[in-house]
């Protein structure tokens, strides 16, 4: 199959389009056929080999940490999901490597795909959402009626939070630009004092931020 291989992250900028073998599932583990793989500041930062501390790498490496595909192929222990089924995954630290033809995920990494989003659309969630989702449910313990603050509303993690603290009933007060504010508003369905520009003060967005005590912070 078809791979993007770094050859020694930290000692150069190439990504080597290169020819492996194709992966063969564990027991637990299901192989999907890539149809889109989602591209992150993280990969980049890997391809520098600056998280070599954090995230250890052993080159060559294939990056990518998230992606969307059709099973093709499942482990001896994996009952619940089947060849032909549309996911989502990403890949956990040590196993990751979604710029490829062809990748071999943990099962418990793996959820089916909404039919209602195409898999360019569900390739560019699993890293971000998971963040957001770790952030707010698993380690904020986000109520109702508390307020969360999310300071760059407009990003990739930002913009999945303030979706996620409003359905968690939460009321959210988030920072950004001044071009971004319209569609931070769209996600939250913010009255005009619970978005803070950045633009024409950090400072005042800090001020502002401070001056509405969140109970939750991202």
């Amino acid at each position: 199959m078809k791979a993007i291989q770094v050859e020694n992250p930290g000692q150069g900028y190439t990504l080597n389009l290169t020819e492996i073998e194709k992966p063969a599932p564990g027991p637990g583990e299901v192989l999907i056929k890539v149809a889109a793989a989602g591209l992150n500041h993280l990969d980049e930062r890997i391809r520098l080999g600056e998280v070599r501390q954090i995230v250890p790498y052993s080159p060559p490496l294939i990056l990518g940490h998230e992606l969307a595909g059709t099973i093709v192929g499942v482990g001896s222990n994996v009952r619940d999901l089947k060849p032909g089924d549309e996911v989502f995954a990403r890949p956990r630290d040590g196993r990751i490597g979604t710029f490829a033809e062809f990748v071999a995920v943990d099962r418990a990494d793996v959820a089916l795909k909404p039919a209602s989003i195409s898999m360019t659309d569900a390739a560019s969630l699993p890293l971000a959402a998971l963040t957001a989702w770790q952030a707010l449910v698993e380690r904020g313990s986000v109520l109702a009626g508390q307020k969360v603050l999310v300071h760059a509303g407009a990003g990739g993690v930002g913009a999945l939070a303030i979706q996620l603290a409003v359905h968690l009933g939460a009321t959210v007060t988030t920072t950004v630009s001044a071009a971004n504010s319209r569609f931070a508003r769209a996600l939250g369905s913010f009255g005009s004092s619970r978005i803070a520009s950045r633009a024409a003060s950090p400072a005042s967005a800090t001020r502002f931020s401070a001056s509405r005590v969140a109970a939750r912070l991202l």
